[in-house]
Parts: C-alpha cells; structure tokens; sequence
C-alpha cells in the first residue's frame, strides 16, 4: 500500500530542469526552503536532448569546416567527421543520460527532490504520484512555481501518428546516422540538426511551410540557408507534407504539395527551382522539429482557475515577476509564479534561467516583506530583459547571432526606428577564413539614440552577441559607443564600420 506522506514547504517547484534548478536555488540562497518536484531527469530538457546535446553534435563539424577555411590549415585536413567519436563525444555532454551530478547539485544547494509527478489541488497545495510509490501532499506556505518545460507540437500531417518519428530528443539522443534523414521544420532546432546530421553523412531533405528561420532577417537567414546548401542538404522552402506513409522496407515517404526547391529564404514562395506540387520524397528517419508549446497539461491548473479555451492549448499570463495572472488567490500575497518554457513568453533555457533568478529572488522578497505590489524594472526582482533584450544564437556554420528587436518589431512597437547594415568585410573576417561571408545590422532608436536591437550572421559570430546585448541592455548612447574601440584585427570591427555608416 502506497504511503501518504505530508510536508510542508516554503516553497515548491515542479520541474527540475535547468530553470527550476535556479528558482529553487534563489529561494533557498533567500533564506527560505524548498522542493524540487521531478519525474525524469534532473537537469531537464537542455542538458539531455537540446542544448547540450545538440551543439556537441554541430561543433565537430564547425571546427572541421573551419580549419579547411584557412589556407595552411586546409592541406593538413584530409579526413572527414569520425560519426562515431562524435556521438561518442555527445553521450560524454550528457552525463551518458544519467543525472547523479545533478542530484548531487541539488542535494549540496540545500534543496529537497522528490521523483514524482506534480499536480496542483489547490491554492498552496500540490500532490505527488512518488516514482517511489507514495503520495505525497504538499503545502507551500509562500509560493508554488511552475517550472514544467515545453512540450513539442505535432503538425496536422495526415499519416504522421501512424509511423514511428523522430522528435529533437530522438534526434539528439540518435545512436547511428541515417542514411536519408528528412526534416519538418526550418525554425532554429530543425535548422541546426538538418546541418549536424548531414556533416555526420546523412542525406538531408527539410521540409519547411514557409521560409527558412523566418523570424530573422532574410538576408542573415539566407547565409545560413547557403552553408546548409554547401554540406548538401535539400531545401524544400514554402512547402507544405500533405501526407507521410511507411514502406515495406522500413522507410517513409512524404508527399509534398508546391514549394521551392532550393531557392530562397523567404515567405514569399519565390526561389529557385519550384516544384508542381505533390512530389514526393522518400527518407529512413523523419525528423519532426516543428515548435515547441508550454507543457502545461496534467498540472491541475484548473484547480486554481485557470483552464483551456475550447480546442486550444492552455497558456498562462505572467507579470515582470512571474506571478501568473487570473490564478484564484493571486492577489496582494502572489503564491502561484511560473518561469521559463512554462510561462510561454521566451523559449530558451538561458533566458529561463534568467526568469527563475529573478523571480526567486522575488519570492524571497515578498516572504520577508521587503517587495511589495510591484517591481521596479531593472531590479533584481524583474524579468525586464524579456521585453527589451533578449539574446540568440543559431549554431549553424555560419552562425546567426541576434539580441533585441528587429526593424519590423521596433516600428510595430511604435519605435522611431532605423537600421543600418553591411556585409562583414573587415581585416579579422578575412584573416578568420578565406572567402569568409557575414552580414551585420544594428537597430536605432532615433529619437534616443540607443540600440534596439543587433543581428550578426557568419562564422563565429556568436562572440560578438554579448556585446550587442550590453549595449541594448545598457542603453548606451550610439556617441558614446563610438568611443569603444575594437581591437584590430578581430571581426569586431565590424562595429566601427556599422557605426560609420551610420554616420559617426
């Protein structure tokens, strides 16, 4: 017989990835005590099937294309990826999927972990399906936050839930290499793993139903979409899978209605190479990598009042602490909080982390009574960066690097707004690689004077993002960055050059 066991808590967190790991810690760092609720692997989705995983994958093969951009280094590389090592490699990230070291974090933070599946019964009181066997009933005597991830979406493609696919933990988590691997998808995770898995010898189709990481600038994504190109992967772009049915031997085939063959990046339908309408393309492994959705079901959130439009995914409205908005209870005295994936506002785990931060240090705030009603922003206690400041990278060769807003969005939030952009040509981009092809765009407040936001596409752009987002974040005035000098010669030049044509 199962036992029931009843504890009390400061706080408890349900979901122990990367975010809930760092609420929790800021609540106890705070002085209060708290459970994590788990019932997979602590360390989450990041460190087992996403980032982690995923860029032990792609690296090898940037670093390889690397050395055989530069002249010198070329004529020493004459071997191929070794598909083996890097998986190798890759189980290494992840702990081989076991998580004892996360444990050991947790339990050295002064944080309690209970194995088991969480559900909200009330305000303050969750229960627990303990994978030991007992029930636990739960009490929070300040807050409950949901730390509970993302779940991904299934596009409505007939046959698609009669055959075995891939997901992006399928695929990163992938014991051999297939021969034909075909992608549905062209956000960031299908972008990436289409790359990886034709640098480890796949033959890659992607299947996207309009542009290639649509969400960036057309120009950036389109340097993305030729490295995609170069390794060999077809790009099927504004192109809708009617349908997906499995052969006898083992494969799949997909029917595929219009679309461009291989041509351009955007929404548009324009590009090279069209196609007529239902082709078909035949593959040993789908990879379906088509977003992701807050993982919000099963959590008891009716319980407190909050529950699902008809036919559509429930979804929860946060403030710039966390506090989730229409929960029963919520008022003056917040207990419900949710952070990351869960809260739905900015899916990525470095941005997660940043939220749970900030709203643990809230949580310990208002317990001691020195937060009242509203944050300030910019405090430690808000999540401000979400709205103004955001960073991201695409791991692809050539990497896409951004932070902020984009020309669109800055006018569409009612921003005086201009850009100025150029290609990366500068004396550290030629000495990084021969025939190196970047592109670079900074966003202007001009009635401020601030950056907005910053885009960088090429080979290791990714290191010249921080910067952007410091200047965004700082709100530093476009004169007085003038005066931040790059060091010559690195690919940071590109700033001075970005800033000279602007006008300074």
């Amino acid at each position: 017989m199962p036992r029931l066991v009843e504890r009390e808590f400061d706080v408890i967190v349900i979901g122990a990835g990367a975010v809930g790991e760092n609420a929790a810690d800021r609540v106890v760092q705070g002085g209060l005590t708290a459970v994590l609720v788990e019932a997979e692997l602590v360390g989450g989705e990041c460190s087992y099937w996403a980032c982690m995983p995923s860029k032990a994958l792609l690296r090898p093969g940037t670093a390889l294309h690397g050395a055989q951009a530069v002249p010198g280094a070329s004529e020493a590389v004459t071997g191929t990826l070794n598909a083996a090592a890097v998986l190798r490699q890759r189980d290494s990230f992840t702990s081989h999927w076991q998580d004892a070291g996360q444990v050991e974090w947790v339990e050295g933070a002064g944080i309690e972990l209970i194995r088991g599946r969480a559900r909200l019964t009330g305000e303050r009181t969750v229960s627990v399906a303990g994978l030991d066997g007992d029930d636990y009933a739960l009490t929070a005597r300040h807050a409950v936050v949901l730390a509970s991830g993302s779940t991904p979406n299934r596009p409505p493609v007939e046959g698609l839930s009669e055959v075995e696919y891939w997901g992006t933990r399928e695929a990163t988590s992938a014991k051999e290499v297939p021969a034909r691997l075909g992608v549905l998808g062209g956000g960031v995770a299908g972008t990436e793993l289409a790359q990886a898995f034709a640098r480890l010898g796949s033959a890659v189709t992607l299947v996207a139903r309009s542009g290639l990481l649509r969400n960036f600038p057309a120009e950036a994504a389109e340097l993305v979409a030729a490295g995609l190109r170069a390794d060999g992967v077809e790009l099927r772009l504004d192109t809708r899978t009617r349908s997906v049915h499995r052969n006898s031997d083992g494969s799949l085939t997909l029917t595929l209605d219009g679309g461009t063959g291989g041509g351009g990046t955007g929404g548009d339908g324009t590009g090279d190479g069209g196609t007529d309408g239902g082709d078909t393309v035949t593959v040993d492994r789908l990879l379906v990598s088509t977003g992701r959705r807050p993982a919000l079901d099963g959590l008891g959130l009716e319980s407190v009042g909050l529950s699902a439009d008809d036919g559509k995914p429930l979804t929860i409205r946060t403030d710039s602490t966390g506090v989730v908005a229409e929960a029963s209870g919520n008022g003056d005295d917040p207990w419900l909080y949710a952070v990351g994936d869960a809260a739905g506002r900015v899916l990525l785990t470095h941005q997660g982390k940043y939220e749970a931060r900030a709203t643990g240090a809230a949580i310990a705030a208002r317990a001691k009574g020195e937060l009242r009603g509203e944050a300030e922003p910019w405090s430690r206690h808000t999540q401000t960066a979400d709205d103004h400041a955001v960073p991201n990278v695409v791991f692809t060769d050539p990497e896409l690097a951004n932070v902020g807003r984009s020309l669109e969005q800055a006018r569409k939030d009612g921003y005086n707004a201009s850009s100025v952009e150029l290609p990366i040509e500068v004396a550290g981009s030629s000495l990084h690689a021969a025939n190196y092809k970047g592109w670079a765009q900074l966003v202007v407040d001009e009635d401020r004077k601030v950056l907005l936001g910053a885009t960088f596409a090429g080979p290791d752009v990714a290191e010249l993002l921080h910067a952007a987002t410091i200047a965004v974040v700082g709100e530093v005035p476009l004169d007085r960055l003038w005066h931040a000098v790059p060091s010559y010669p690195t690919i940071s030049e590109v700033w001075l050059r970005l800033l000279e044509k602007y006008g300074l």
